[in-house]
């Protein structure tokens, strides 16, 4: 097998092997060490967008040959050369038709990036706990419930060897998220959580993605099998997962969560249906490949199973989730997200539609009889230690918050933000105490309404 080495550029092979490089969590006076395997998706290479002190330059890539490694490999070699800021990433690349044996047979790392096809994704994570290593994930971790029982198995090998597994959250760092849960823990503004009904409920997450779409300015292209749900994960299982993180860490911070506190009340799923072109476009292949023609229509349509939607109670409080997945956004628009959180007092809504010129806005809107302007100005007041800048102005609902555009960092960006957090556990050697269950009871909220929506 050779190696190829990229410095920004291909400079050369090897045919030698590596030394192990151990790093258990809480080692800190040794470097971590990236290894990324099959980064089927961007998101692996987010997470190389920016460099860390802590971190070796050198990292390892197992892959098959083929489109997804090369992708992957043009998005570093776009951060080292880009005009602003440039990485210095130093990529070696390890190709083989096993890439998984192969990565943990030298081990060259400490820590596995894992970003790709999600239905190999379960068996990696245990299997790279298993062998003691680190594990960075990209959501979801577990995409059936079959997975799920794996993932269970993961987490418990992980503190039997002591490693950290942990998932990618980026929503944590959004603005309006931090701010809509700090606003939440002001009794004065917010009262007391309201807890709905299961027609009306207290807190709502809506996530509109996009199947085609640019990322870092130039249009991303999908692996075919994106579009096979049974590879990628329902929306659900995928997206929504962050909205379902969202919702216990604004509603219960730092509560470990279990499976009785939830009960699961409605789930359903249904298709985007694609053309031909639409596919090809998105992909960059011609013809829907033969993996994906079972799931074409009579009209010639793949019918792609990405939506969903589900309502939960969640320690009494009713909660909504909702997954949608468009083809393409309309002109200027971008992924969107809404949320609400119902307090007695007031509604804390985030809106990013045409009126908020697709940038996501908060606004808070007093329940009906509701004087808040001394509540509004004392928590604005509140919030200057750690959010300088942050004001509320009053339009005809109740108040938008006002947040200056150097806190507006964006979604690529908040992947740095997730990293830097876990590489601080690592140095620490351990998670917070709520991690671990709340990440598993997120998989356990989604595996409840992936059976019901059967």
């Amino acid at each position: 097998m050779i190696n190829k080495i990229r410095f920004g550029k291909w400079v050369g092979s090897l045919t030698c092997g590596f030394c192990g490089v151990a790093l258990t969590a809480g080692a800190s006076q040794e470097k971590v060490k990236l290894m990324t395997l099959d980064p089927g998706h961007f998101h692996a290479a987010l997470v190389q967008k920016s460099m860390y002190p802590q971190v070796d330059p050198e990292v390892h890539v197992y892959a098959a040959e083929g489109s997804d490694l090369d992708l992957h490999l043009a998005r570093i070699e776009g951060f080292n050369t880009r005009a602003d800021n440039p990485t210095s990433w130093q990529t070696v690349v390890h190709t083989s038709s096993n890439p998984r044996e192969e990565m943990l047979a030298q081990k060259p790392g400490n820590v596995v990036v894992l970003s790709g096809n999600n239905q190999l994704k379960t068996e990696r994570i245990l299997a790279s706990v298993k062998a003691g290593l680190n594990v960075l994930a990209d959501k979801p971790m577990a995409i059936n419930p079959q997975d799920y029982e794996l993932l269970k198995e993961a987490f418990k090998v992980a503190e039997q060897n002591d490693v950290l597994l942990y998932d990618v959250m980026t929503e944590r760092h959004e603005i309006n998220s931090i701010l809509q849960r700090e606003l939440s823990l002001i009794p004065a503004l917010y009262g007391s959580q309201d807890p709905g009904t299961p027609e009306n409920p207290a807190v709502t997450k809506e996530s509109v993605h996009h199947l085609f779409k640019y990322v870092s300015g130039k249009p991303l292209q999908r692996p075919a099998w994106f579009f096979d749900e049974e590879i990628e994960g329902e929306g659900l299982c995928d997206v929504g997962t962050h909205l379902v993180d969202l919702i216990q860490w604004e509603c219960f911070p730092g509560v470990i969560l279990k499976p009785s506190d939830v009960e699961m009340l409605a789930a359903k799923k249904w298709p985007t249906l694609i053309t031909e072109a639409q596919f090809a476009k998105a992909t960059g292949i011609e013809g829907f490949p033969e993996s994906l023609r079972g799931n074409v229509n009579d009209d010639g349509l793949l019918v792609y199973v990405c939506n969903g939607e589900m309502t939960y109670k969640l320690k009494g409080v009713h909660c909504k989730v909702s997954v949608i997945w468009n083809y393409e956004a309309p002109e200027g628009a971008k992924d969107t997200h809404y949320s609400l959180m119902q307090g007695s007092q007031c509604a804390l809504i985030i809106r990013q539609g045409a009126e908020q010129n697709y940038t996501p806005t908060l606004y808070i809107e007093p329940v009906s009889g509701q004087e808040l302007e001394e509540q509004v100005a004392s928590a604005m007041a509140s919030l200057q230690d750690r959010w300088p800048g942050v004001t509320a102005e009053p339009d005809d609902k109740g108040w938008v918050v006002r947040i200056p555009e150097k806190y507006r960092i964006g979604h690529e960006a908040h992947f740095a933000q997730v990293t830097e957090a876990y590489l601080e556990y690592l140095k620490a050697g351990n998670l917070p105490d709520w991690e671990v269950p709340n990440m598993l009871m997120k998989h356990y909220t989604i595996m409840q309404a992936y059976k019901m929506s059967r």
